[in-house]
């Protein structure tokens, strides 16, 4: 059992998806730094609000201590029905820019594999081209 285990955990495509998954959770770091640290940022300037993410509407009231609070993280800890658009909205658009890069990856790879499936096809003649002329030798 242990030996078969083994042969599992060592088949390729189980160790090409284990690299892609720890790839894939360290690019999702880099798109969430992007999307707050950068993207975000630029969209709270336009629309004229310091922190995009911390905008919300109210849809109950919060206990005495928070009235009147805007702090976004202590009204949700505090359990306060409220609808967090900003935050959604970020969260949507850390989506689309991860599925777009995703994207041009698939894309770009596709278009090697294309060029590489050409360049073998340009290489000789294909099997049946070969078995013809060994064919037509024979005649001969």
């Amino acid at each position: 059992m242990i030996a078969e285990f083994k042969q599992f955990i060592l088949k390729g495509n189980v160790l090409d998806l284990a690299v892609a998954v720890i790839i894939g959770a360290a690019f999702a770091t880099i798109t969430t730094s992007l999307t707050e640290d950068v993207i975000m940022p630029l969209v709270s300037a336009i629309a004229g609000t310091p922190d995009f993410s911390t905008q919300f509407i109210l849809l109950g009231s919060p206990p005495a201590e928070l009235e009147g609070s805007t702090d976004y993280a202590a009204l949700k800890a505090a359990g306060v029905p409220m609808l967090g658009w900003g935050q959604f909205l970020t969260v949507v658009i850390n989506f689309l820019i991860l599925a777009f890069i995703i994207f041009l990856i698939v894309h770009y790879a596709n278009r090697l594999i294309v060029k590489k499936e050409e360049e073998e096809a340009k290489a000789g003649p294909t099997e049946i081209e070969l078995l013809t002329e060994i064919r037509d030798s024979l005649k001969k």
